[in-house]
């Protein structure tokens, strides 16, 4: 194995560990909640006038997908729907009380999550992350020119 594949193998096992170790605890706190209900929680409370496509551009999901979870989370009383005075065509999110209860509690979960993993962190130099990080952004920027190469880009649609 080369060492490319062996960067891409070591992402995909870490995020696997990751997911698998967080997950029982998710589950427990969050039960009801499908992570990618959480994650639009998250999503609406961290961006201001949160809609369908800003969230299907972000999930990298269709807007029909992101349509059924948000009709499902306002079913359940965590999001609701508004609309501006000056764009009466748009329909916007943002959390109700429920709601921000719910993203406390994964707010808090990640939190515990970093303190789990405070020491690895604690032993990567500045170089070390900036190098990561440099890597990180060119291939994410390599893999939207792709992504829009092919004609996925869920911007243009």
């Amino acid at each position: 194995m080369n060492k490319e594949e062996q960067v891409i193998m070591g992402f995909r096992d870490l995020l696997n560990k990751m997911v698998y170790l967080n997950k029982f605890k998710m589950e427990d706190h969050l039960k009801g909640h499908k992570p990618s209900e959480v994650h639009c929680i998250e999503y609406i409370e961290k961006n201001v006038d949160s809609n369908v496509t800003k969230l299907a551009e972000a999930f990298y999901m269709t807007s029909g997908a992101i349509s059924k979870i948000t009709k499902k989370l306002i079913k359940k009383g965590l999001i609701e729907s508004y609309r501006k005075p000056d764009n009466k065509k748009e329909i916007y999110f943002r959390l109700t009380e429920q709601g921000k209860v719910i993203y406390k509690i994964h707010e808090e979960l990640h939190k515990e999550f970093q303190e789990r993993d405070k020491a690895v962190f604690e032993q990567v130099t500045e170089e070390q992350f900036d190098s990561m990080l440099s890597f990180m952004d060119k291939y994410s920027r390599h893999l939207d020119a792709e992504i829009k190469k092919q004609g996925l880009d869920m911007k243009s649609e």
